[in-house]
């Protein structure tokens, strides 16, 4: 059976005996209408299931709609699920709806995706930026009004607003957890490519902590990795190096998923482990995985702020947020290095 045709405007207007103005003005409380007539447009609206084409009424007036817009490299990445719900929880409360896409961390998809988000003249953008874009086209639109944030990642060609986690930092702290259990080769297992922000600031962190024990940075012991299959690859082809780490400091959480089960099916339970980003179920591994836990939900919520305050008439200056990471220890990351 064919589907029946969505009811329009003109629908409305012929249940009800008026002109499809007089239903406008009533959807837009733009215009004066008597109660009653305003009763009987609304109760043929009801009846008919008519839903007004947002979209179109906003290009035509010039209003924005009342959606805000989230772009993310993978959406099979559980981190920016819970960076899409920080977002979700802080908008909801001011009605507005979140829209979310990914760009298979490809440019060219974000630039797509971004583009046809504007074109629905969405109230705010949140952005976590694809390798090697760049945003200067977005810079009319931030000059227009339209709050643009980015995510985990800055912006690359454009002065705006970022939400980023504490990467240097965090990195340092665990590498150096790791060189206080007496820990003196240590690999990085990082993202790829090399050039990505996160990876770079993790790395740069990850030299930080052994430049301050006084132990000289090896390139041999640094491997890049952005899936667990290559993970699990680049992690035994270290052990089964002449001179092998006692220890491992992964970049990021699917480096971790590589990491974990290809230590445990080399039987190598005496090698000690500390990850950038916690994983569900890291407590009940044997021994418990030691992380530097990031928060992407506060990251979430901390860039639907930004974009909120901008909405409200912030016009300060671009500004970069840092959100606080820590480090947990569970028993993988305190194991001591063989005698």
């Amino acid at each position: 059976m064919a589907q029946s045709r969505r009811p329009t405007l003109a629908d409305v207007a012929s249940r009800v005996g008026v002109s499809a103005k007089t239903v406008s003005r009533v959807l837009n409380e733009d215009g004066p209408v008597s109660d009653a007539t305003r009763a009987k447009v609304l109760a043929a609206v009801d009846e008919l299931g008519f839903r007004p084409n947002l979209m179109a009424r906003n290009m035509r007036v010039g209003a924005r709609d009342s959606t805000v817009a989230l772009v993310v490299p993978e959406m099979g990445n559980p981190f920016f699920g819970t960076v899409a719900g920080g977002v979700e929880d802080v908008v909801r409360d001011r009605g507005l709806t979140l829209l979310m896409g990914s760009s298979a961390e490809d440019e060219q998809s974000e630039l797509s995706l971004i583009t046809a988000f504007l074109a629905r003249r969405i109230s705010g953008l949140l952005v976590v930026p694809a390798t090697g874009a760049h945003h200067r086209y977005l810079r009319r639109e931030r000059d227009g009004g339209l709050p643009v944030v980015f995510l985990d990642r800055p912006a690359a060609g454009l002065a705006a607003d970022a939400v980023v986690s504490e990467n240097e930092e965090g990195a340092r702290a665990g590498v150096a957890h790791l060189i206080a259990h007496g820990h003196r080769r240590v690999a990085f297992v990082g993202d790829r490519p090399a050039t990505l922000y996160t990876r770079k600031m993790r790395q740069r962190g990850y030299r930080a902590a052994l430049s301050a024990a006084g132990i000289p940075y090896d390139p041999t012991l640094v491997a890049s990795a952005h899936d667990p299959y290559t993970a699990g690859v680049a992690v035994r082809r270290l052990l089964d190096s002449p001179s092998p780490p006692t220890a491992v400091f992964c970049g990021n959480n699917f480096a971790s998923l590589g990491v974990v089960p290809a230590l445990a099916e080399a039987g190598r339970r005496d090698v000690a482990l500390v990850c950038f980003d916690d994983l569900p179920l890291a407590a009940v591994l044997e021994p418990g995985l030691t992380v530097v836990a990031q928060d992407p939900a506060a990251i979430g919520r901390a860039a639907a702020e930004r974009v909120l305050a901008r909405l409200g008439g912030d016009r300060s200056a671009a500004r970069t947020v840092m959100v606080p990471v820590r480090v947990i220890e569970r028993g993988s990351g305190e194991l001591a290095p063989p005698d």
